[in-house]
């Protein structure tokens, strides 16, 4: 019997020498939840490996207790885990960590107390504004994952007035507003109760709506404006008298810096002469017999 009880000291003492992984916190933050520990400093000849494991409010109840494995974090060198995918629901959740470092294995080490996403840092949402015509339109980045936004839109000095928009939306539009400056604030809100700081108010002003029939007119006197310009030039151009065009459309004198002075003589040859001779004809002169 004690012999043994001293196997089973021994083989414990063998599989535990590894110290256990310390300072093992959660970092979650708008629904991104992150476990992390400190790096095992224990020497070892082989890169240090760790494992992650998690057990919610199911698996305690309904599966005895199980713990189950996070998939991405098995036998990881990187002392951190992304779980957002692993903790699925809103219960509380049970999680632990463990080195091993060659045929060591350390313990578990567990975090100190059960995480609930619910409890997620939330931060002020990345939101722009944009005027068009008579509203106000209201953009949002990536937002937290089952996380509502609340918009809060107000006029000087004039009552404010509140919408609520899901995550999904990411657009929300004002219509209906009147000419004036309006301002803007929002923030992410979690099941009531969680809720992130505020945004800065970004303010912008409502020209108002643009009437309908503003491009159509517009479009039809351009149309009209150069039809008239066209058959005025035409018209000008078919029944202009020539004396009245060339008083509008004088021709201007040629530059006296571009008028020949010189005076361009071609040599011809002796050959190129033609020979005459004059020849007398007298129609009363005596024909001579020959």
């Amino acid at each position: 019997m004690n012999l043994l009880l001293m196997v089973l000291l021994h083989f414990t003492h063998c599989v535990f020498t590894l110290p256990a992984p310390s300072g093992v916190f959660m970092e979650s933050v708008d629904m991104r939840h992150v476990l992390k520990w400190r790096p095992l400093q224990a020497p070892c000849r082989t890169a240090v490996l760790y494992s992650v494991q998690f057990q919610g409010q199911f698996e305690l109840l309904m599966q005895n207790g199980l713990w189950v494995n996070a998939t991405e974090c098995q036998l990881t060198s990187d002392p951190r885990c992304v779980l957002t995918d692993e903790l699925g629901s809103d219960s509380d959740y049970s999680l632990r960590v463990r080195a091993k470092c060659g045929a060591a294995t350390s313990a578990w080490t567990e975090l100190s107390s059960p995480f609930n996403r619910k409890d997620t840092v939330l931060t002020a949402p990345e939101m722009s504004v944009m005027a068009v015509g008579d509203s106000l339109q209201v953009s949002f980045g990536k937002l937290p994952l089952n996380a509502d936004v609340r918009v809060t839109v107000w006029r000087r000095g004039q009552k404010a007035l509140e919408r609520w928009m899901p995550p999904e939306q990411r657009v929300l539009s004002f219509p209906g507003l009147q000419v004036a400056q309006y301002c803007v604030r929002a923030q992410t809100v979690l099941q009531g109760h969680n809720r992130s700081g505020s945004t800065n108010e970004q303010c912008i002003s409502i020209t108002g709506a643009d009437a309908p029939w503003r491009t159509p007119t517009a479009v039809l006197l351009s149309v009209v404006f150069t039809a008239g310009f066209l058959f005025a030039v035409f018209w000008c151009v078919a029944h202009c008298h020539p004396d009245r065009c060339k008083t509008f459309f004088r021709k201007e004198p040629l530059p006296h810096s571009l008028k020949p002075d010189w005076v361009i003589q071609i040599p011809i040859s002796p050959e190129d002469v033609e020979l005459c001779e004059r020849i007398q004809v007298c129609s009363d002169c005596p024909s001579e017999d020959l």
